[in-house]
């Protein structure tokens, strides 16, 4: 948003330029998320201390070791979220396709894990698996063929053999069922981790700053030509949403790590992988590591087409 606002400006006052810059959204978006989480992180685990009022929020089957969090709150997940949301919302382009693409998800899949955590809280069985599930494939699948059938710029399904640059497997429209699958499994996957003190939330924080770096890179058509990296147009601005992530997990890392003040809970879990995986599917045909992380890929432009260049 202040992108849009400001820019404009640097016709007059050659300040305003600042705000072209990636690099400088970036830093912005992951100060703006921390200041966020830290402001809200203690007001917010009161609140949410006195939603649960001291019920049990572990599982029967959980180790003797780990039965003192009895009561800690779960819905802090919120904190990420709003953080995320905000700050991303305020630095980055909003012009760009796949920054929508991932607001739009990690909302609507925090939005499904906030009706099952509210719903744990009354009936402490929370939504169904199929109700779910349902929801979520629904969700993504609908993202997923948005940016299939109405592609922006430079869409591609290619994707990247490892140890192989010039290899390009292309899925076509399997990439919707293979992304959906990476996207709802890997959602689903974060929540075994939920629950132990700075687990879930460390890798998000070690994930969200590869990405970036990734991001910014493939993003930049300078630095794609000079790694020899396949160039992806318009990806660089995912490094601003990917700078909100980091900031705001730092943020809530303070409230969780041990002794944990509060936990994510399934709104905070379930839209965790999607804000790592969904900035794979953007930027990929960087090598596949893994091919639950480094899956699928919109929009790619070899290095030695100018298109895609972003100022760094």
């Amino acid at each position: 948003m202040l992108h849009d606002l400001l820019v404009p400006l640097a016709k007059y006052y050659s300040v305003f330029n600042v705000f072209r810059y990636i690099t400088f959204r970036t830093a912005m978006a992951t100060v703006t998320a921390l200041l966020i989480s830290f402001v809200l992180g203690p007001w917010l685990i009161k609140r949410l201390r006195r939603l649960q009022h001291g019920g049990e929020t572990i599982r029967q089957d959980t180790p003797e070791r780990h039965r003192s969090k009895a009561g800690t709150p779960t819905m802090g997940g919120l904190v990420i979220l709003a953080a995320i949301l905000v700050s991303t919302i305020l630095w980055t382009n909003l012009h760009n396709r796949y920054v929508w693409i991932l607001l739009l998800a990690t909302t609507g899949l925090g939005l499904i894990g906030l009706q099952d955590d509210y719903t744990k809280l009354k009936t402490r069985k929370g939504i169904s698996a199929k109700e779910k599930f349902g929801a979520q494939i629904l969700l993504v699948g609908a993202l997923m063929s948005w940016l299939y059938f109405w592609p922006p710029d430079g869409f591609s399904t290619g994707m990247v053999i490892p140890f192989f640059k010039g290899w390009l497997l292309t899925l076509g429209w399997l990439w919707i069922p293979f992304t959906l699958l990476v996207i709802v499994g890997s959602s689903n996957a974060v929540n075994l981790t939920d629950g132990l003190d700075g687990l879930a939330i460390g890798p998000i924080v070690t994930a969200g700053g590869a990405f970036a770096v990734i991001a910014y890179l493939t993003g930049n058509f300078k630095a794609a030509e000079y790694l020899r990296i396949v160039n992806v147009k318009g990806t660089g601005e995912l490094t601003v949403f990917c700078g909100a992530l980091v900031g705001a997990a730092l943020g809530f890392l303070w409230f969780n790590s041990y002794p944990a003040q509060v936990f994510m809970g399934e709104h905070g879990a379930a839209p965790s992988p999607l804000r790592d995986e969904g900035v794979g599917r953007a930027q990929d045909h960087r090598p596949l590591l893994d091919p639950v992380v480094h899956a699928g890929a919109p929009g790619a432009h070899h290095p030695k087409s100018p298109v895609g260049e972003t100022r760094c």
